[in-house]
């Protein structure tokens, strides 16, 4: 009997580990990843840009801040190089969600950590953050679905909005320059409400924003956000160890 136990649990951790489960996951980020990922290849198609060159930004940069970032370059006819930096600079910020994925990975090959750190997003760290509050381990068949899944939706969403978006102007009168951050904050509660630490973290946040506030009056906003979540993440770990 015990040992029948035992195997229902190994099966449904297995499951719950399993690449369709990433997909499933990855379902309350589609929203985010349409409608940036259509207004990224509206922006991108207003500077110039073909089908096929938002199509490849979209498939080897896949980030939805650098795409921008290029986007308004190009259009302003800035250098290669120019881009080049700024876009390493801006998006220096996965080196700290890469950092704070890789523990649950120590066990893969190197190949196999790059395959999933090369798909990691903003959005997909949230997600696997969220489930490292309830899971001891993340599954790399799970993180690969999550990964390839946002991967898929943000490449179409960036093809929808270079082909539909002649006929929008000005997509942020829709509201789409409000669904990532919305999205974020929803991801944040539920992280919050499942770790059952709500004062702790309410510190954090509130650390974090005065920081990020203070910190781009002196450096430039990504800098900012780094600096901040550096802070704020050692605050935590501050009070974790001492209360």
């Amino acid at each position: 009997m015990q040992e029948n136990i035992h195997l229902k649990t190994y099966e449904m951790n297995q499951d719950n580990g399993s690449f369709l489960q990433g997909v499933k996951d990855c379902v309350p980020t589609i929203l985010g990843y349409l409608s940036i990922g259509f207004a990224a290849g509206v922006i991108e198609k207003t500077a110039g840009l073909s089908l096929l060159e938002i199509a490849l930004l979209s498939l080897i940069l896949y980030a939805g801040s650098a795409q921008f970032i290029a986007a308004g370059m190009i259009a302003a006819d800035g250098s290669a190089t120019a881009i080049i930096f700024t876009i390493f600079f801006v998006n220096l910020r996965h080196l700290l969600l890469s950092a704070a994925v890789s523990p649950y990975f120590r066990h893969l090959s190197p190949t196999r950590n790059m395959l999933i750190g090369a798909l990691l997003t903003d959005e997909s760290f949230g997600v696997a953050m969220n489930r490292a509050v309830h899971e001891s381990a993340i599954s790399e068949r799970w993180m690969h679905g999550l990964n390839i899944t946002a991967y898929i939706n943000w490449f179409i969403a960036n093809m929808a909005g270079a082909f539909f978006g002649r006929w929008i102007a000005h997509p942020e009168q829709l509201g789409l320059d409000f669904a990532l951050p919305a999205m974020f904050i929803g991801l944040l509660v539920l992280q919050m409400a499942g770790r059952n630490q709500i004062v702790r973290d309410s510190i954090v946040a509130i650390s974090a924003v005065v920081i990020a506030v203070g910190a781009t009056l002196v450096f430039s906003g990504s800098i900012g956000i780094i600096v901040a979540t550096v802070l704020a993440a050692t605050i935590g770990m501050v009070i974790e160890k001492w209360t």
